[in-house]
């Protein structure tokens, strides 16, 4: 069995999934969800046996272009990201009412197909396809099931595709440059090409920008907290979770071993990059009233510090900015749901609108604790094993960048533990807050579970990439 299993679950669920019908097209979304994340624990215990579960096929001769799928810890770690929280996202939506319920899920299974490819593919312009195969469904979840008024909502997601789309094209034209050089997109025939540092600086500079849009780092993020906050609760979390780690995983496989001279010459800058979007995020962040949008700005924080680390060029920085991405997967993912779970009962995001929720709630509040303390990285919580790696990894490089980027911590613990004093505690709402449904329930101790587990064992996951990050780092350092 190989890895284009999973993507064959996925889309042939997606298409299932739609002709299910709107009544029965959640639970048929959700039973494939499972189905892929089972199907890919199978294909990590046989990869972890020494199987080669990669593929590689013949599939167009002019520009030859190959399907090729290369399934190593790194990309495995991120496939397992992404049908782990897929299903937990389809479960988080039982509690609303969809219209045209069927497409919506379809769109769900049909983007974690995409993503998952984006993953999983070593051919360049097989990753590309991928690549903007998932901005699709994407631009239809939140333009059609988003919130607030149209107008704004069309306008914020407009802009949002359009950017990232003129993002990928320099991506694009970067590939056919080196498909020129190699005869190949193949990634394997890629790192062997041997590039004067003129010709990387534009490769490196032209993932940049296809990059930069889409994790989004400083200042090339303006569309994140309007799409965030217009989106359904589902696509933001199918944003934060999962889709902004395409672009930093891309940073590790594709950018800096195809641009090594380059990622050398302007770590400092990048990395000084990286830290600008902790120090903005966080500040931003203390000036929001709306609770998704304080979310999406502690987001942009937490990804500018992942990305600080993926460009240190270290394998500490590589294997932290990797735990991170899967955490903040999981904490985020949590973070929005519980906003969502908040914004049911009382039918608003304003945080000056809640309060009291912990008389009524107190099994939710302490939930929402864990999460929130969580995502400040306390110790235990698997946040806290990527931060802190990613913090020595910097102290390596400069101890100023470590010290920049730890503002991340006491800002985050600043403005989350401000915003759950105001959104838990102080008086009580006038609307009830009815106790969390079963589904509800499930959800948020699954993600607190996996939290927990992972901070206190991290080594499964470190196990795996590892080895994939060290070859990587040895393409970077090849002479």
């Amino acid at each position: 069995m190989n890895v284009s299993l999973i993507l064959l679950l996925l889309l042939i669920g997606a298409l299932v999934t739609y002709l299910a019908g709107d009544k029965l097209a959640s639970k048929v979304a959700l039973l494939f969800g499972l189905g892929t994340f089972g199907a890919s624990i199978v294909l990590l215990n046989q990869y972890n046996a020494g199987e080669n579960i990669s593929l590689i096929a013949n599939w167009i001769n002019q520009p030859k272009v190959v399907f090729a799928l290369k399934a190593d810890g790194l990309s495995l770690a991120m496939l397992l990201l992404t049908t782990a929280l897929t299903p937990i996202i389809i479960y988080s939506s039982f509690g609303n009412d969809l219209k045209n319920a069927k497409s919506f899920y379809a769109l769900v299974l049909f983007m974690a197909f995409a993503m998952v490819g984006t993953f999983l593919a070593s051919d360049g312009l097989l990753y590309y396809i991928f690549w903007e195969l998932a901005l699709l469904p994407i631009y239809f979840i939140a333009l059609v099931w988003g919130n607030g008024d149209a107008e704004e909502r069309k306008k914020a997601v407009v802009k949002f595709f359009i950017y990232t789309l003129a993002g990928s094209l320099f991506m694009l034209v970067a590939f056919v440059y080196m498909y020129q050089q190699a005869g190949s997109f193949l990634l394997e025939d890629l790192y062997k090409l041997n590039l004067t540092a003129s010709e990387q600086k534009w490769i490196f500079l032209a993932f940049f920008g296809a990059y930069a849009i889409k994790i989004p780092l400083i200042p090339f993020h303006t569309w994140q907290a309007n799409v965030y906050q217009k989106a359904p609760t589902v696509g933001t979390m199918l944003l934060s979770g999962i889709m902004l780690k395409m672009g930093l995983y891309s940073v590790l496989r594709w950018q800096l071993p195809l641009s090594r001279i380059a990622a050398k010459e302007y770590m400092p800058i990048f990395i000084a990059i990286g830290i600008a979007g902790v120090v903005y995020g966080s500040i931003v962040a203390l000036r929001q009233k709306d609770l998704k949008k304080l979310l999406a700005y502690s987001s942009l924080a937490h990804v500018g510090l992942i990305a600080a680390g993926a460009y240190t060029l270290t394998i500490d920085g590589f294997r932290g900015a990797v735990l991170q991405m899967i955490a903040h997967g999981f904490v985020v993912v949590g973070l929005f749901f519980a906003t969502e779970i908040i914004y049911r009962r009382y039918e608003t995001r304003a945080i000056s609108e809640m309060g009291g929720i912990r008389a009524l709630a107190p099994k939710f509040t302490s939930l929402f604790l864990i999460l929130v303390l969580a995502s400040v990285a306390l110790p235990t919580t698997f946040n806290f094993v990527g931060e802190f790696t990613v913090l020595y990894s910097l102290s390596q490089i400069n101890i100023w960048f470590a010290i920049l980027g730890g503002t991340t911590i006491i800002f985050g613990a600043y403005y989350m533990l401000k915003m759950f004093q105001y959104v838990m505690l102080g008086e009580t709402n006038t609307k009830t807050f009815y106790p969390l449904s079963l589904s509800e329930t499930i959800t948020l101790l699954s993600i607190v579970a996996v939290l927990f587990f992972f901070g206190l064992y991290p080594k499964p996951i470190t196990d795996l990439i590892t080895p994939s990050l060290e070859e990587i780092l040895n393409q970077i350092n090849k002479i």
